[in-house]
């Protein structure tokens, strides 16, 4: 009998993250969850609190988890402005949660990660740069770099290192006032992307069948991007 995998979310408790992890509990996967916002789910499910904002929260968490066979970082927020109007603490904020703490994260996990583990970053479409999303789209940009130097460091261990990068997607954060400088709208295929889209293919990228697949970047927009 093949025994549970376990696999790290951060963000787990809304969007992209929340997704992601009920598409692992489904699959088998047992799940510990790291957001600001408490959460339970059905199956073996386990939250902790503090937020990837609180790198020495991230650190302390990480070190007690022992070993694990996969981490998602999926925690994230958008803050939009066009040139004249950038807030560099926004920008701050923003590399905290989506750059930092996948750095300190992966870190911290990767000496106990099983060899054959995965790693799986949430991107943005956005990444290849848009007008008034600046900040985002840099701190996004960034999470392509790790991705692909950590796939390259890793690949003696077969831990895959991949991005998920997706276009407007119907989430929570697409009605956080502080991204109303760049209102949505819809992709070419007309209609945003549904998380659960975005959840089967993380699920496939963990699972067994990721196995082959390292340092890439799958764009999931709606045909946003065309």
């Amino acid at each position: 009998m093949t025994a549970e995998r376990r696999a790290v979310v951060t963000g787990c408790s809304s969007g992209i993250g929340a997704a992601i992890t009920r598409q692992l509990l489904a699959d088998g996967w047992s799940v510990v969850g790291l957001s600001r916002t408490p959460t339970d789910l059905p199956g073996s499910f386990e939250w902790r609190g503090g937020g990837p904002s609180a790198l020495g929260h991230v650190v302390d968490v990480a070190a007690g988890l022992g070993g694990s066979d996969a981490l998602v970082h999926a925690a994230g927020f958008q803050r939009s402005a066009r040139l004249g109007d950038l807030d560099p603490r926004a920008l701050e904020a923003m590399f905290t949660v989506h750059v930092a703490a996948a750095s300190v994260l992966v870190n911290a996990v990767v000496p106990t990660l099983t060899d054959g583990g995965r790693i799986l970053l949430l991107g943005s479409r956005t990444a290849t740069g848009v007008a008034g999303k600046s900040h985002y789209a840099a701190t996004k940009a960034a999470l392509l770099g790790l991705g692909r130097s950590w796939a390259q460091e890793l690949a003696g261990r077969r831990i895959t290192v991949n991005v998920l990068s997706p276009g407007p997607t119907d989430t929570p954060m697409l009605h956080d006032p502080g991204r109303a400088a760049t209102p949505v709208r819809l992709p070419a295929l007309g209609a945003l992307v549904d998380p659960e889209d975005v959840a089967a293919l993380a699920g496939f990228l963990l699972g067994v069948h990721g196995r082959s697949i390292t340092g890439q970047n799958y764009v999931i927009c709606g045909g946003a991007s065309l």
